[in-house]
């Protein structure tokens, strides 16, 4: 376990002889302290750590790390000034350690640790399917090994520092999601990690706002593949063009996997069972495997053949990997849920891009029932917006039966569905969650199938709270 001794070690290069005090966790957020927890006061836009040091200490915190003076009774360490370390560690009850910048401290409390542990990483990355990917391989590795997961959507600067601090020695894998958003993130996350599998998923249009261009987001996922070891492996999705040129990016083993019969493992005979699962088989080295799972969707067998090679790759037997693939219950972004008047709803209000879309809509049409599909805005795709909301448009034309849009972008969604031979009629537009909100309560029906989905910035998450409502 992390104690007091190895933050003072990573921090100063000097580690004192009494102050083998456990940290239990770190975290950013003073709510989420509990007894022996290290809190970092992270300055931000909105909300300043610095402001509930006392608040993370009252929960139990042990230390904190700060960059700002502080108006509390608490001892208060500068790192920068002259300090004795066995007199650190002598302090009875919590404490302030100050630092330049609490970011880097906690950034380098993690490599130190990191580096502390035999333990392999895998990273993922990729445009869609990042942490049900990560959900499902876990799972996979964990029918052999203690494996550690970043919780939720902690895939950046903050959140993977965090994760790796809750690694102990009795961990044997860390499956780490790795976000991006700007050229250099997952270099940098890749430096703090150290990585020796990495996974892409594929590479599309969400964040192109901020990165610039598919090529510049393929780019900064590559980033991954370039940074492990030449005994690692880079798993590599097949079917993506630009995600197969990165065999040629990376010093580490290839593996590809896809739905081409000249990918290392492949999968054919796809059949969407709607809510109950997928069926397919699984080739591998001329062997066939026939698999039924419990993922949504014919989409999932992607996360399916990812979380295969990895097994594959970290030597595990078929008997282990088909067990962690038929126990698992890895569904996070899709929820389905009957609202009381019996219709059907398909939460995916998690967040939208055209390629997520479009699985959800391929969802949709493997459901008996008068097919409804509530659509949102997907932001920031950046020059390819208008392009990714025409290709959705069209899709629900092929699917749906009515069609709801909401806000200024998914108005071309409704044009291209028109375009697309959608009737008129069929088609309703609004500007407001709220207003869908209440046409639909007046009309559902046991014969609804509804996919509710669109950007996380649209709040539509308060369409499926008030349908849940529907008497």
């Amino acid at each position: 376990m992390l104690t007091l001794a190895d933050v003072l070690e990573a921090l100063t290069g000097n580690r004192p002889t009494q102050a083998d005090q456990i940290i239990t966790e770190a975290t950013v957020d003073s709510r989420q302290a509990i007894p022996g927890s290290l809190f970092v006061a992270m300055p931000g836009e909105h909300f300043d750590g610095h402001n509930f040091v006392e608040g993370a200490f009252k929960r139990g915190a042990i230390l904190a790390l700060v960059q700002k003076d502080l108006a509390s009774h608490f001892p208060v360490i500068d790192l920068q000034g002259d300090f004795e370390l066995e007199a650190i560690a002598d302090l009875d009850g919590p404490f302030c350690l100050r630092v330049p910048d609490t970011l880097k401290a906690l950034q380098q409390v993690a490599r130190y640790w990191r580096r502390k542990l035999n333990v392999r990483v895998i990273g993922i990355t990729g445009s869609v399917g990042k942490s049900t990917t990560k959900e499902l391989i876990a799972e996979v590795l964990g029918q052999r090994y203690r494996t550690l997961k970043n919780p939720g959507n902690l895939n950046n600067e903050i959140g993977l520092p965090l994760t790796l601090l809750s690694l102990s020695e009795g961990h044997e894998r860390a499956v780490l999601e790795m976000g991006f958003y700007v050229p250099g993130e997952i270099e940098t996350l890749c430096e703090l990690a150290l990585p020796q599998v990495g996974v892409i998923t594929n590479i599309g249009t969400v964040h192109a706002e901020r990165a610039g261009s598919v090529e510049a987001i393929a780019r900064g996922k590559a980033e991954l593949v370039q940074s492990l070891p030449p005994e690692g492996w880079a798993v590599l999705n097949y079917d993506d063009p630009l995600v197969r040129e990165m065999g040629a990016k990376t010093k580490a083993h290839v593996f590809f996997y896809g739905l081409d019969p000249h990918a290392d493992l492949w999968a054919d005979n796809i059949d969407g069972l709607g809510l109950d699962g997928i069926r397919f088989e699984l080739h591998y080295r001329g062997e066939v495997f026939h698999l039924r799972v419990p993922m949504i969707g014919r989409h999932s067998v992607q996360t399916v053949l990812r979380a295969t090679a990895v097994g594959l790759v970290e030597d595990l037997t078929w008997q282990e990997i088909i067990e962690g693939l038929h126990s698992s219950t890895t569904q996070l972004r899709l929820v389905a849920l009957r609202t009381q008047s019996g219709a059907l709803i398909l939460d995916d209000t998690y967040n939208a891009s055209p390629d997520s879309t479009l699985a959800a809509l391929t969802l949709l049409g493997e459901l008996d029932g008068y097919r409804l599909a509530v659509l949102g805005d997907m932001l920031e795709l950046g020059p390819y917006e208008q392009q990714g909301h025409e290709m959705v448009g069209a899709r629900a034309a092929e699917i749906v039966d009515e069609l709801i849009t909401i806000g200024e972008r998914a108005k071309v969604i409704a044009r291209s569905a028109r375009q697309a031979g959608l009737q008129k009629m069929a088609i309703t537009e609004f500007e407001e969650v709220h207003q869908v909100a209440e046409f639909l309560q007046q009309r559902l029906t046991a014969r609804h199938v509804v996919l509710i989905k669109g950007s996380r910035g649209m709040r539509m998450d308060r369409i499926v709270t008030a349908l849940e409502s529907i008497v």
